[in-house]
């Protein structure tokens, strides 16, 4: 069933303001920073974000839920998803405002008074992205927002919840709320992502809570098996594959609905698991040429933009991803995690 709008995907993490600027090597070194990761900020990388600004750079609304949330609402009709999570009262702030607006996302932040909006330095090094983030008002978000009576309403009209797995260092009781929420009522989807290696490796007793009620779980290959890693036993050092079976077949909260586990694996094909089968499927990501390529930072979020969007609409698995595929190839070819204007219109390989 295609979507209606109404807005049926709710989505929820945390809100960021990306500062990207091209350096070298010797600011990696500088931050104990390496290349594509992806890292919470300490006291130590706190005059990174001066610097970037220092240099010719750029701004983009960011956020890893935020980047899919809009390149779901790029692909979805008008009015179908709404974004939450916290921000600061400045103007960076009405910066993300204006910018989930241009694309059609309506956004629900809580304000916090007490801390500035949140920021991600993006040091661009060739192909290389490294990603440093200071949560500040981001990592404010409450569950009373969630569960005030404008938002719960909402909450209570969508069919579908995504939550980004960095929000389990911000609010795990909102993440649980919407779990919750999805498997009491069977007719709705809880979607997750892991985000990045560190999530299990560090959250491992936050993202383990979660795992009954994935529905839909998304990741790297990378991620994947920092989780394998951090579960241990049979599945430690595993392929993608072998680990995507093995996280199908956990306990499930709604058992009337099958778990599916999605991970990317740049251009090597995507392995999904679904519950029950006991064989990963692959699926051959959409070619690109090297000098198409521009910015490889939010290909991940975008990948989930357009299977979310898939899944919203009531697209077959396979078409899913393909749609995740195609608006990964799009927002590869822009700067940052954005996608092309005009719109283009999702098609079949």
């Amino acid at each position: 069933m295609a979507s209606t709008g109404d807005y049926q995907l709710l989505c929820l993490e945390n809100p960021l303001l990306d500062i990207q600027a091209e350096c070298d090597e010797s600011m990696l070194d500088k931050y104990s920073l390496k290349p594509n990761d992806a890292i919470l900020a300490e006291d130590k990388h706190m005059p990174l974000y001066a610097e970037l600004l220092s240099r010719k750079h750029a701004l983009i609304a960011g956020g890893a839920a935020q980047n899919t949330a809009r390149g779901a609402q790029y692909i979805l009709p008008a009015n179908s998803v709404l974004y939450i999570g916290c921000v600061g009262q400045d103007e960076y702030a009405d910066k993300l405002r204006s910018a989930c607006s241009a694309a059609g996302l309506r956004v629900e932040y809580r304000v916090d008074e007490s801390q500035p909006t949140g920021r991600c330095g993006v040091i661009i090094n060739g192909s290389n992205r490294s990603l440093c983030t200071h949560l500040a008002a981001a990592n404010e978000y409450k569950l009373d927002h969630l569960q005030s009576p404008q938002i719960w309403e909402s909450v209570k009209k969508a069919k579908f919840y995504y939550v980004g797995g960095f929000h389990l260092t911000v609010c795990v009781p909102a993440v649980m709320a919407l779990a919750k929420e999805a498997a009491e009522n069977k007719d709705k989807i809880f979607m997750m992502n892991l985000s990045a290696p560190f999530i299990p490796s560090f959250f491992k007793q936050q993202l383990d809570e979660t795992s009954p009620y994935w529905d839909y779980i998304i990741g790297n290959e990378t991620e994947a098996a920092a989780w394998a890693e951090a579960e241990g036993g049979e599945v430690k050092g595993k392929g993608s594959a072998e680990i995507a079976v093995y996280m199908a077949g956990l306990k499930k909260a709604n058992e009337g609905r099958k778990r599916t586990v999605v991970i990317t694996q740049g251009t090597d094909p995507t392995v999904v698991a679904v519950q029950g089968e006991g064989k990963a499927r692959e699926y051959p990501v959409r070619t690109i040429g090297a000098k198409e390529i521009y910015d490889t930072n939010g290909a991940g979020d975008a990948f989930a933009g357009g299977f979310v969007a898939g899944i919203v609409e009531g697209k077959s698995l396979e078409e899913s991803v393909d749609m995740g595929q195609w608006l990964a190839k799009l927002s590869i070819q822009e700067l940052g995690p954005q996608y092309p204007s005009p719109k283009q219109t999702y098609s079949k390989a």
